[in-house]
């Protein structure tokens, strides 16, 4: 048995002692909530409203069928009494099996306490057999649409993850142990980290620090690999790294990230760095880093992106290297950027990109994954009447949304840690850049959210129009190659892999180990993970899957065989940013990526 008697028990003047000094801290957080929107125009009552109306259809389905209903609450009460039964047994001193445990990759509950007390073992099994039972009554039901089955399973999950007995201070015997401890000092630390963090989060949105912040500094630690900017406009810096070679490739490379993180998250240390291995191998490589708009950019839509973006980088890159002809990459939101501009280009009838990648990218969103719980006409139309007035879609609530796709990992056991412990989250140089967010001009946001999350057109032949041209992937015969990672929850694989079905060449699709970010950011050196290839590509991704072949390791050596398979491969001298017609404007990594959230909203 441990120090812990009696959980409940804290010093009473301990505890007053801590109130009186966190009293001026805890007046701060309210006053913070009350100044939250409350109307029906407020994005938060939109997706309320969406998922009422996903319960009432749950509702009225299990009334529909009561006798499931019934045996499930019948299940749960002879659990309960098992329960019961065997914690009096511990206490007199008997050996007993748990009647549920929590999953081996379940974290919470990783404290000796939680099994060596009865008490808390009593607590923890009681959780796990009420949340599984409320999982099962939901997968029990039938009758659900598919759209409202999803937002209940998520809304059911965010409920039981929330209700863990961990997230208590007052049943959690790692927080009890550590306010004994300390007089409750853990918990007037943590009520003043929960005023920081209420202080940076957007409205409606709490985004809880996940590391210290104070121990990265971009261009200094985080985003270092040598290079210039070389050009920019109101929406993008375009950045040249210096050659590490005495010999590049003929053919530049162009990078496009995704417009709602920062670029760096492909350069994000030496050993880690993408950029860095790319320019090691030979390339000239072009990165575009996206500005962090605020109100001044808001009419600034999709078509800016393409033209203001990758078209006018191209233009540079020619400038600049005296090629006409490209490579490209695409990450995530920048590859379905990338595959409209392939077709722009097309129906212009210039083809400069010679070859495309596209890593983790959707360009069918008849998938959307975990996110498009939050993808309907009533949200969308609440977050346009707020992006209306401010101008833009502050990133801080987009970071909190995808964050709620991974709730225990990425949302509660921070909160436990860092309110609850009172101690600072460690230094993270991947959870420094997730937090590192960017906002969305509102024109950009509503046309993205609506054409490609809620409608689909990107992959219907000349549904979309840029600057006066019909889209049409089909049309595309340009070479691609397109990487998705087997355990990706934004762009799931099966979905990424319709999306290598859309363009009309010659395509090759690798799956890699791992999610969105790890499964894209895996170095040779590591010698992490694995990938699958398999040179045909049927229809059915299933199909494609249990004919692939597993090989150990990163995919970057593939993909760096496979582009000089496509005419690339002839060599020049080294080409060094800022010696060619355009002066660089600054080192990399430009004053763009600088640009800190919360300085762009406060300017």
């Amino acid at each position: 048995m441990s120090k812990v008697s009696d959980p409940l028990a804290i010093a009473v003047s301990d505890y007053f002692d801590m109130a009186i000094q966190t009293a001026e801290h805890t007046s701060k957080i309210w006053e913070k909530f009350t100044q939250q929107p409350t109307s029906a125009e407020d994005p938060a009552a939109c997706v309320l409203t969406d998922f009422s109306e996903a319960l009432k259809e749950l509702g009225e389905a299990m009334m529909a069928h009561p006798d499931k209903l019934i045996d499930d609450q019948m299940d749960l009460l002879k659990q309960q009494q098992a329960l019961f039964q065997n914690t009096v047994l511990r206490l007199m001193g008997k050996e007993v099996s748990p009647i549920t445990e929590p999953e081996k990759s379940d974290k919470r509950f990783k404290s000796t306490e939680w099994d060596a007390n009865p008490f808390f073992d009593y607590l923890k099994q009681l959780y796990l057999i009420q949340g599984n039972t409320l999982k099962k009554m939901v997968d029990d039901t039938d009758g659900l649409s598919d759209n409202a089955r999803r937002k209940v399973d998520y809304l059911v999950r965010q409920y039981v993850n929330a209700m863990a007995p961990c997230n208590f201070a007052g049943l959690n015997p790692d927080v009890i142990n550590k306010t004994l401890e300390t007089g409750g000092a853990n918990l007037a630390q943590g009520i003043e980290q929960l005023t920081e963090d209420m202080e940076a989060s957007a409205n409606g949105a709490l985004n809880v620090a996940m590391t210290d912040t104070s121990a990265f500094q971009v261009g200094v630690n985080v985003a270092t690999t040598p290079g210039k900017v070389v050009y920019q406009n109101d929406l993008m810096q375009l950045i040249q790294y210096t050659p590490t070679t005495d010999t590049v490739f003929k053919r530049p490379l162009m990078i496009v990230p995704p417009f709602i993180n920062k670029y760096y998250i492909m350069d994000l240390r030496e050993n880690n760095s993408l950029i860095r291995w790319l320019v090691a191998e030979g390339h000239t490589v072009f990165v575009i880093s996206w500005v962090n708009p605020g109100a001044s950019l808001r009419d600034k839509g999709f078509d800016n992106y393409l033209l203001e973006g990758p078209v006018e980088a191209i233009k540079v890159i020619e400038q600049i290297t005296g090629e006409k002809e490209v490579n490209a990459i695409g990450y995530c939101l920048g590859g379905t950027l990338l595959s409209a501009t392939l077709s722009y280009l097309k129906k212009k009838r210039k083809t400069p990109i010679k070859s495309a990648t596209f890593l983790a990218t959707l360009i069918d969103f008849s998938m959307p994954g975990e996110i498009g719980v939050f993808v309907n006409e009533t949200t969308i139309a609440g977050l346009e009447k707020q992006m209306d007035m401010l101008g833009y879609y502050d990133g801080r609530q987009m970071s909190f949304s995808f964050n709620s796709l991974r709730e225990n990992d990425l949302f509660w056991s921070f909160f436990v840690n860092n309110y609850l412990k009172g101690e600072r989250p460690a230094a993270f140089d991947l959870l420094y850049w997730n937090t590192d967010s960017t906002n969305l001009p509102a024109r950009m946001h509503s046309y993205y959210l609506r054409n490609m999350y809620l409608n689909n057109l990107l992959k219907d032949k000349n549904a979309l129009e840029v600057d006066g041209v019909k889209i049409d992937l089909s049309g595309v015969k340009t070479p691609a190659y397109f990487l998705s990672a087997s355990q990706d929850h934004i762009a799931l694989w099966q979905a990424s892999y319709k999306g290598a079905h859309l363009l009309g060449g010659k395509n090759r699709f690798v799956l890699g180990g791992s999610g969105h970010i790890a499964g894209v950011i895996n170095p040779p050196a590591a010698d992490k993970y694995n990938y699958w290839t398999n040179d045909e590509l049927p229809t059915d991704s299933d199909e494609w899957f249990k004919n692939a072949t597993s090989h150990r390791g990163s995919w970057w050596p593939d993909w760096q065989e496979w582009v000089e398979q496509q005419g690339g491969a002839e060599r020049v001298a080294a080409r060094s940013p800022g010696y060619g017609p355009l002066a660089a404007i600054e080192d990399a990594p430009g004053s763009y990526v600088r640009m800190r959230i919360q300085d762009v909203v406060n300017r």
